[in-house]
């Protein structure tokens, strides 16, 4: 495809964000680059569309953040069960953190995150032209990027989110605005994405390509001759330089960035490996004599049940949850394939179900510390976490504990 630069902004718009307008084989793409807590982001969108210049609107979406637009009812409609029983639970703690570091800045200056996006769609129906979801899954994106991070610096992408939650520092407008200048990262790990490549390509680069692909898919064939993109303005320059870049084959580059990380082999096996050495352990322990075989179990169980209670407690989970990590966690340690935080996280569940008014104020109650313990939903999903990696740790541990008393 061929590009060249053309006017960047109308007249008639409000100068409030970056605008590239760049001909593909003849019909246009305008890039309009916003910051998605900004009014005057979701106002310049309103007045381009205003224009009737546009036969189709791409927005920085993917199908289950649209959802999350269209039918702001959805989360309501969870299946806490199914969510832990697919190993999502952890995917969906993080989703939930990154939209309440959005939701904190916009409480700050008054508008929903996403309005920009929002108001691309909505103009879009009333307008009845086509609306394109350009950008790669959340789901996905979340899992090249863990990947993409060796595990000994993956505490630093928890801790990131972790502290996109708790702080209470405040952001200024103009900060803000000066995302519109394409120069600063739009997401809640911009604070050290720019200095992590292995965050920076998953997070950024990736998804520059795979929405310059998607554009490019929708503009062959001459589906539409002037198509806007509405843009987190960090990504503007990048989509600019990809679509430049005729000889990359779209649909190749949006396969490929689709493909999920291939699993490393050795962390399925490693818990089997640990389940036999334990009970090897309890094993030769009995065979030189009764007490000491009784003491390592003894240590096993006390070990490896504390600390998923422990982390059960932390949690905020209710006493008999608590006492449910002490007694399931020694045993789902010896078994791998259900986990002790499955169990917490059913028994929480059973006894402080969720009400609608819970699912209701998830985005509410995930901007504070307080809330995550507060709302049933996340207080779940913490039991879950914490039991899990109480008993993790407790496995461990537990472990080492009976290799000293074999040795002594």
């Amino acid at each position: 495809m061929k590009q060249t630069a053309v006017n960047n902004q109308n007249s008639n718009t409000v100068q409030a964000g970056p605008v590239v307008t760049i001909e593909l084989d003849g019909h246009k793409v305008t890039l309009l680059g916003t910051a998605h807590v900004s009014k005057a982001s979701a106002e310049q969108v309103e007045q381009m569309l205003a224009t009737g210049e546009y036969d189709a609107v791409a927005v920085e979406l993917c199908p289950s953040r649209h959802q999350a637009i269209a039918n702001p009812d959805s989360l309501a409609k969870m299946d806490l069960f199914q969510v832990i029983k697919e190993g999502k639970a952890t995917m969906v703690a993080a989703s939930l953190a990154l939209g309440a570091y959005q939701q904190r800045l916009a409480d700050q200056f008054g508008i929903e995150p996403g309005a920009e996006m929002r108001m691309a769609v909505n103009k879009a129906a009333e307008s009845q032209i086509p609306v394109l979801l350009i950008d790669r899954e959340i789901g996905v994106t979340l899992k090249r990027v863990y990947h993409n991070i060796p595990w000994w610096k993956r505490m630093n992408l928890i801790s990131g989110l972790i502290g996109s939650v708790v702080t209470k520092e405040k952001v200024s407008e103009e900060e803000i605005e000066r995302l519109k200048e394409g120069d600063m990262l739009e997401s809640s790990f911009s604070q050290f994405a720019e200095q992590a490549q292995e965050l920076f390509i998953p997070l950024i680069d990736e998804r520059d390509r795979y929405m310059a692909a998607r554009i490019r898919q929708e503009m062959e064939g001459a589906k539409h001759k002037h198509l806007l993109a509405v843009l987190g303005a960090g990504h503007l320059k990048g989509i600019e330089n990809y679509l430049g870049q005729a000889e990359r084959n779209p649909d190749s580059e949006v396969e490929t960035l689709e493909q999920l990380p291939t699993p490393s082999k050795w962390p399925k096996f490693l818990p089997w490996v640990i389940v036999a050495l334990v009970l090897t352990g309890f094993a030769i322990g009995f065979s030189r004599n009764s007490d000491l075989g009784w003491q390592l179990v003894t240590d096993w169980v006390l070990i490896n049940g504390g600390l998923s209670a422990l982390g059960a407690l932390i949690a905020g989970a209710h006493p008999l949850t608590v006492l449910t990590a002490f007694v399931a966690a020694p045993l789902t340690s010896l078994n791998p394939t259900i986990g002790a935080g499955m169990v917490t996280a059913a028994v929480e569940t059973w006894i402080r179900k969720p009400t609608v008014a819970d699912f209701s104020d998830i985005r509410r109650d995930t901007t504070s510390m307080k809330g995550w313990w507060h709302n049933r939903v996340t207080r779940i999903l913490l039991v879950f976490l914490l039991s899990t990696l109480g008993s993790a740790i407790g496995t461990y541990v537990a472990g080492f504990r009976i290799l000293e008393r074999l040795a002594g």
